[in-house]
């Protein structure tokens, strides 16, 4: 005979009757995102997400060791979803220089459409979550897609640190795209790409 488990408080716990093995983990990172780009990464706790989820306050812990565990999960799902969209984007287009400037493009165009999820892919780097190996992984998987692009260029300044400098560029438009320090029309441009086209030329 099954019995319903109880949690901490008493309540029942209804995770396993709602979620398959392996279903819990992708929804609460999910969940979590919802409210992130809803309510900003201030409002995020593993009790609304658990809330969001409809699961007792409890079950995220078989998952997440604290918030910060779950906030490393979801900036490595934004890394993930950074490195795709830039390839996407790159492979629409067929000369080394054209993917290269893509990749830029791309950067910045994701920033500006998650804001607050890049807020908090690169919030970890204060120490909360920066050390945790799935979040590294991602992120230097997502550095690379620029990296390598700037090295299939052939260019001979196509070094390390070169394609350093070329993050930092489209890291600090992205940055004062989303605080609206800079604005297009600023420069008599309409859009947030027409900018990032300019700049890259």
């Amino acid at each position: 005979m099954n019995k319903t488990r109880l949690d901490s408080s008493g309540t029942p716990d209804h995770t396993v009757q709602r979620y398959h093995h392996g279903e819990l983990r992708p929804a609460l990172i999910d969940c979590a995102r919802r409210i992130l780009e809803e309510e900003g990464l201030e409002a995020l706790s593993l009790r609304g997400v658990a809330r969001r989820a409809g699961v007792s306050r409890q079950a995220p812990y078989h998952h997440f060791v604290d918030l910060n565990a779950l906030l490393a999960a979801v900036a490595a799902t934004g890394f993930r979803e950074l490195a795709e969209t830039s390839l996407d984007r790159m492979n629409r287009v067929t000369s080394m220089e054209s993917r290269f400037k893509a990749s830029g493009i791309s950067y910045v165009m994701f920033a500006t459409s998650n804001p607050a999820l890049f807020q908090l892919m690169f919030a970890g780097m204060r120490g909360n979550f920066s050390n945790d190996q799935e979040l590294q992984a991602a992120r230097y998987a997502a550095f690379a897609v620029l990296k390598n692009a700037l090295s299939d260029t052939g260019r001979a300044d196509a070094t390390d640190l070169s394609a350093l400098k070329a993050w930092s560029l489209v890291h600090g438009l992205a940055d004062l795209l989303n605080k609206r320090a800079v604005r297009p029309e600023d420069f008599g441009l309409l859009i947030n790409e027409d900018l990032v086209e300019n700049l890259l030329r």
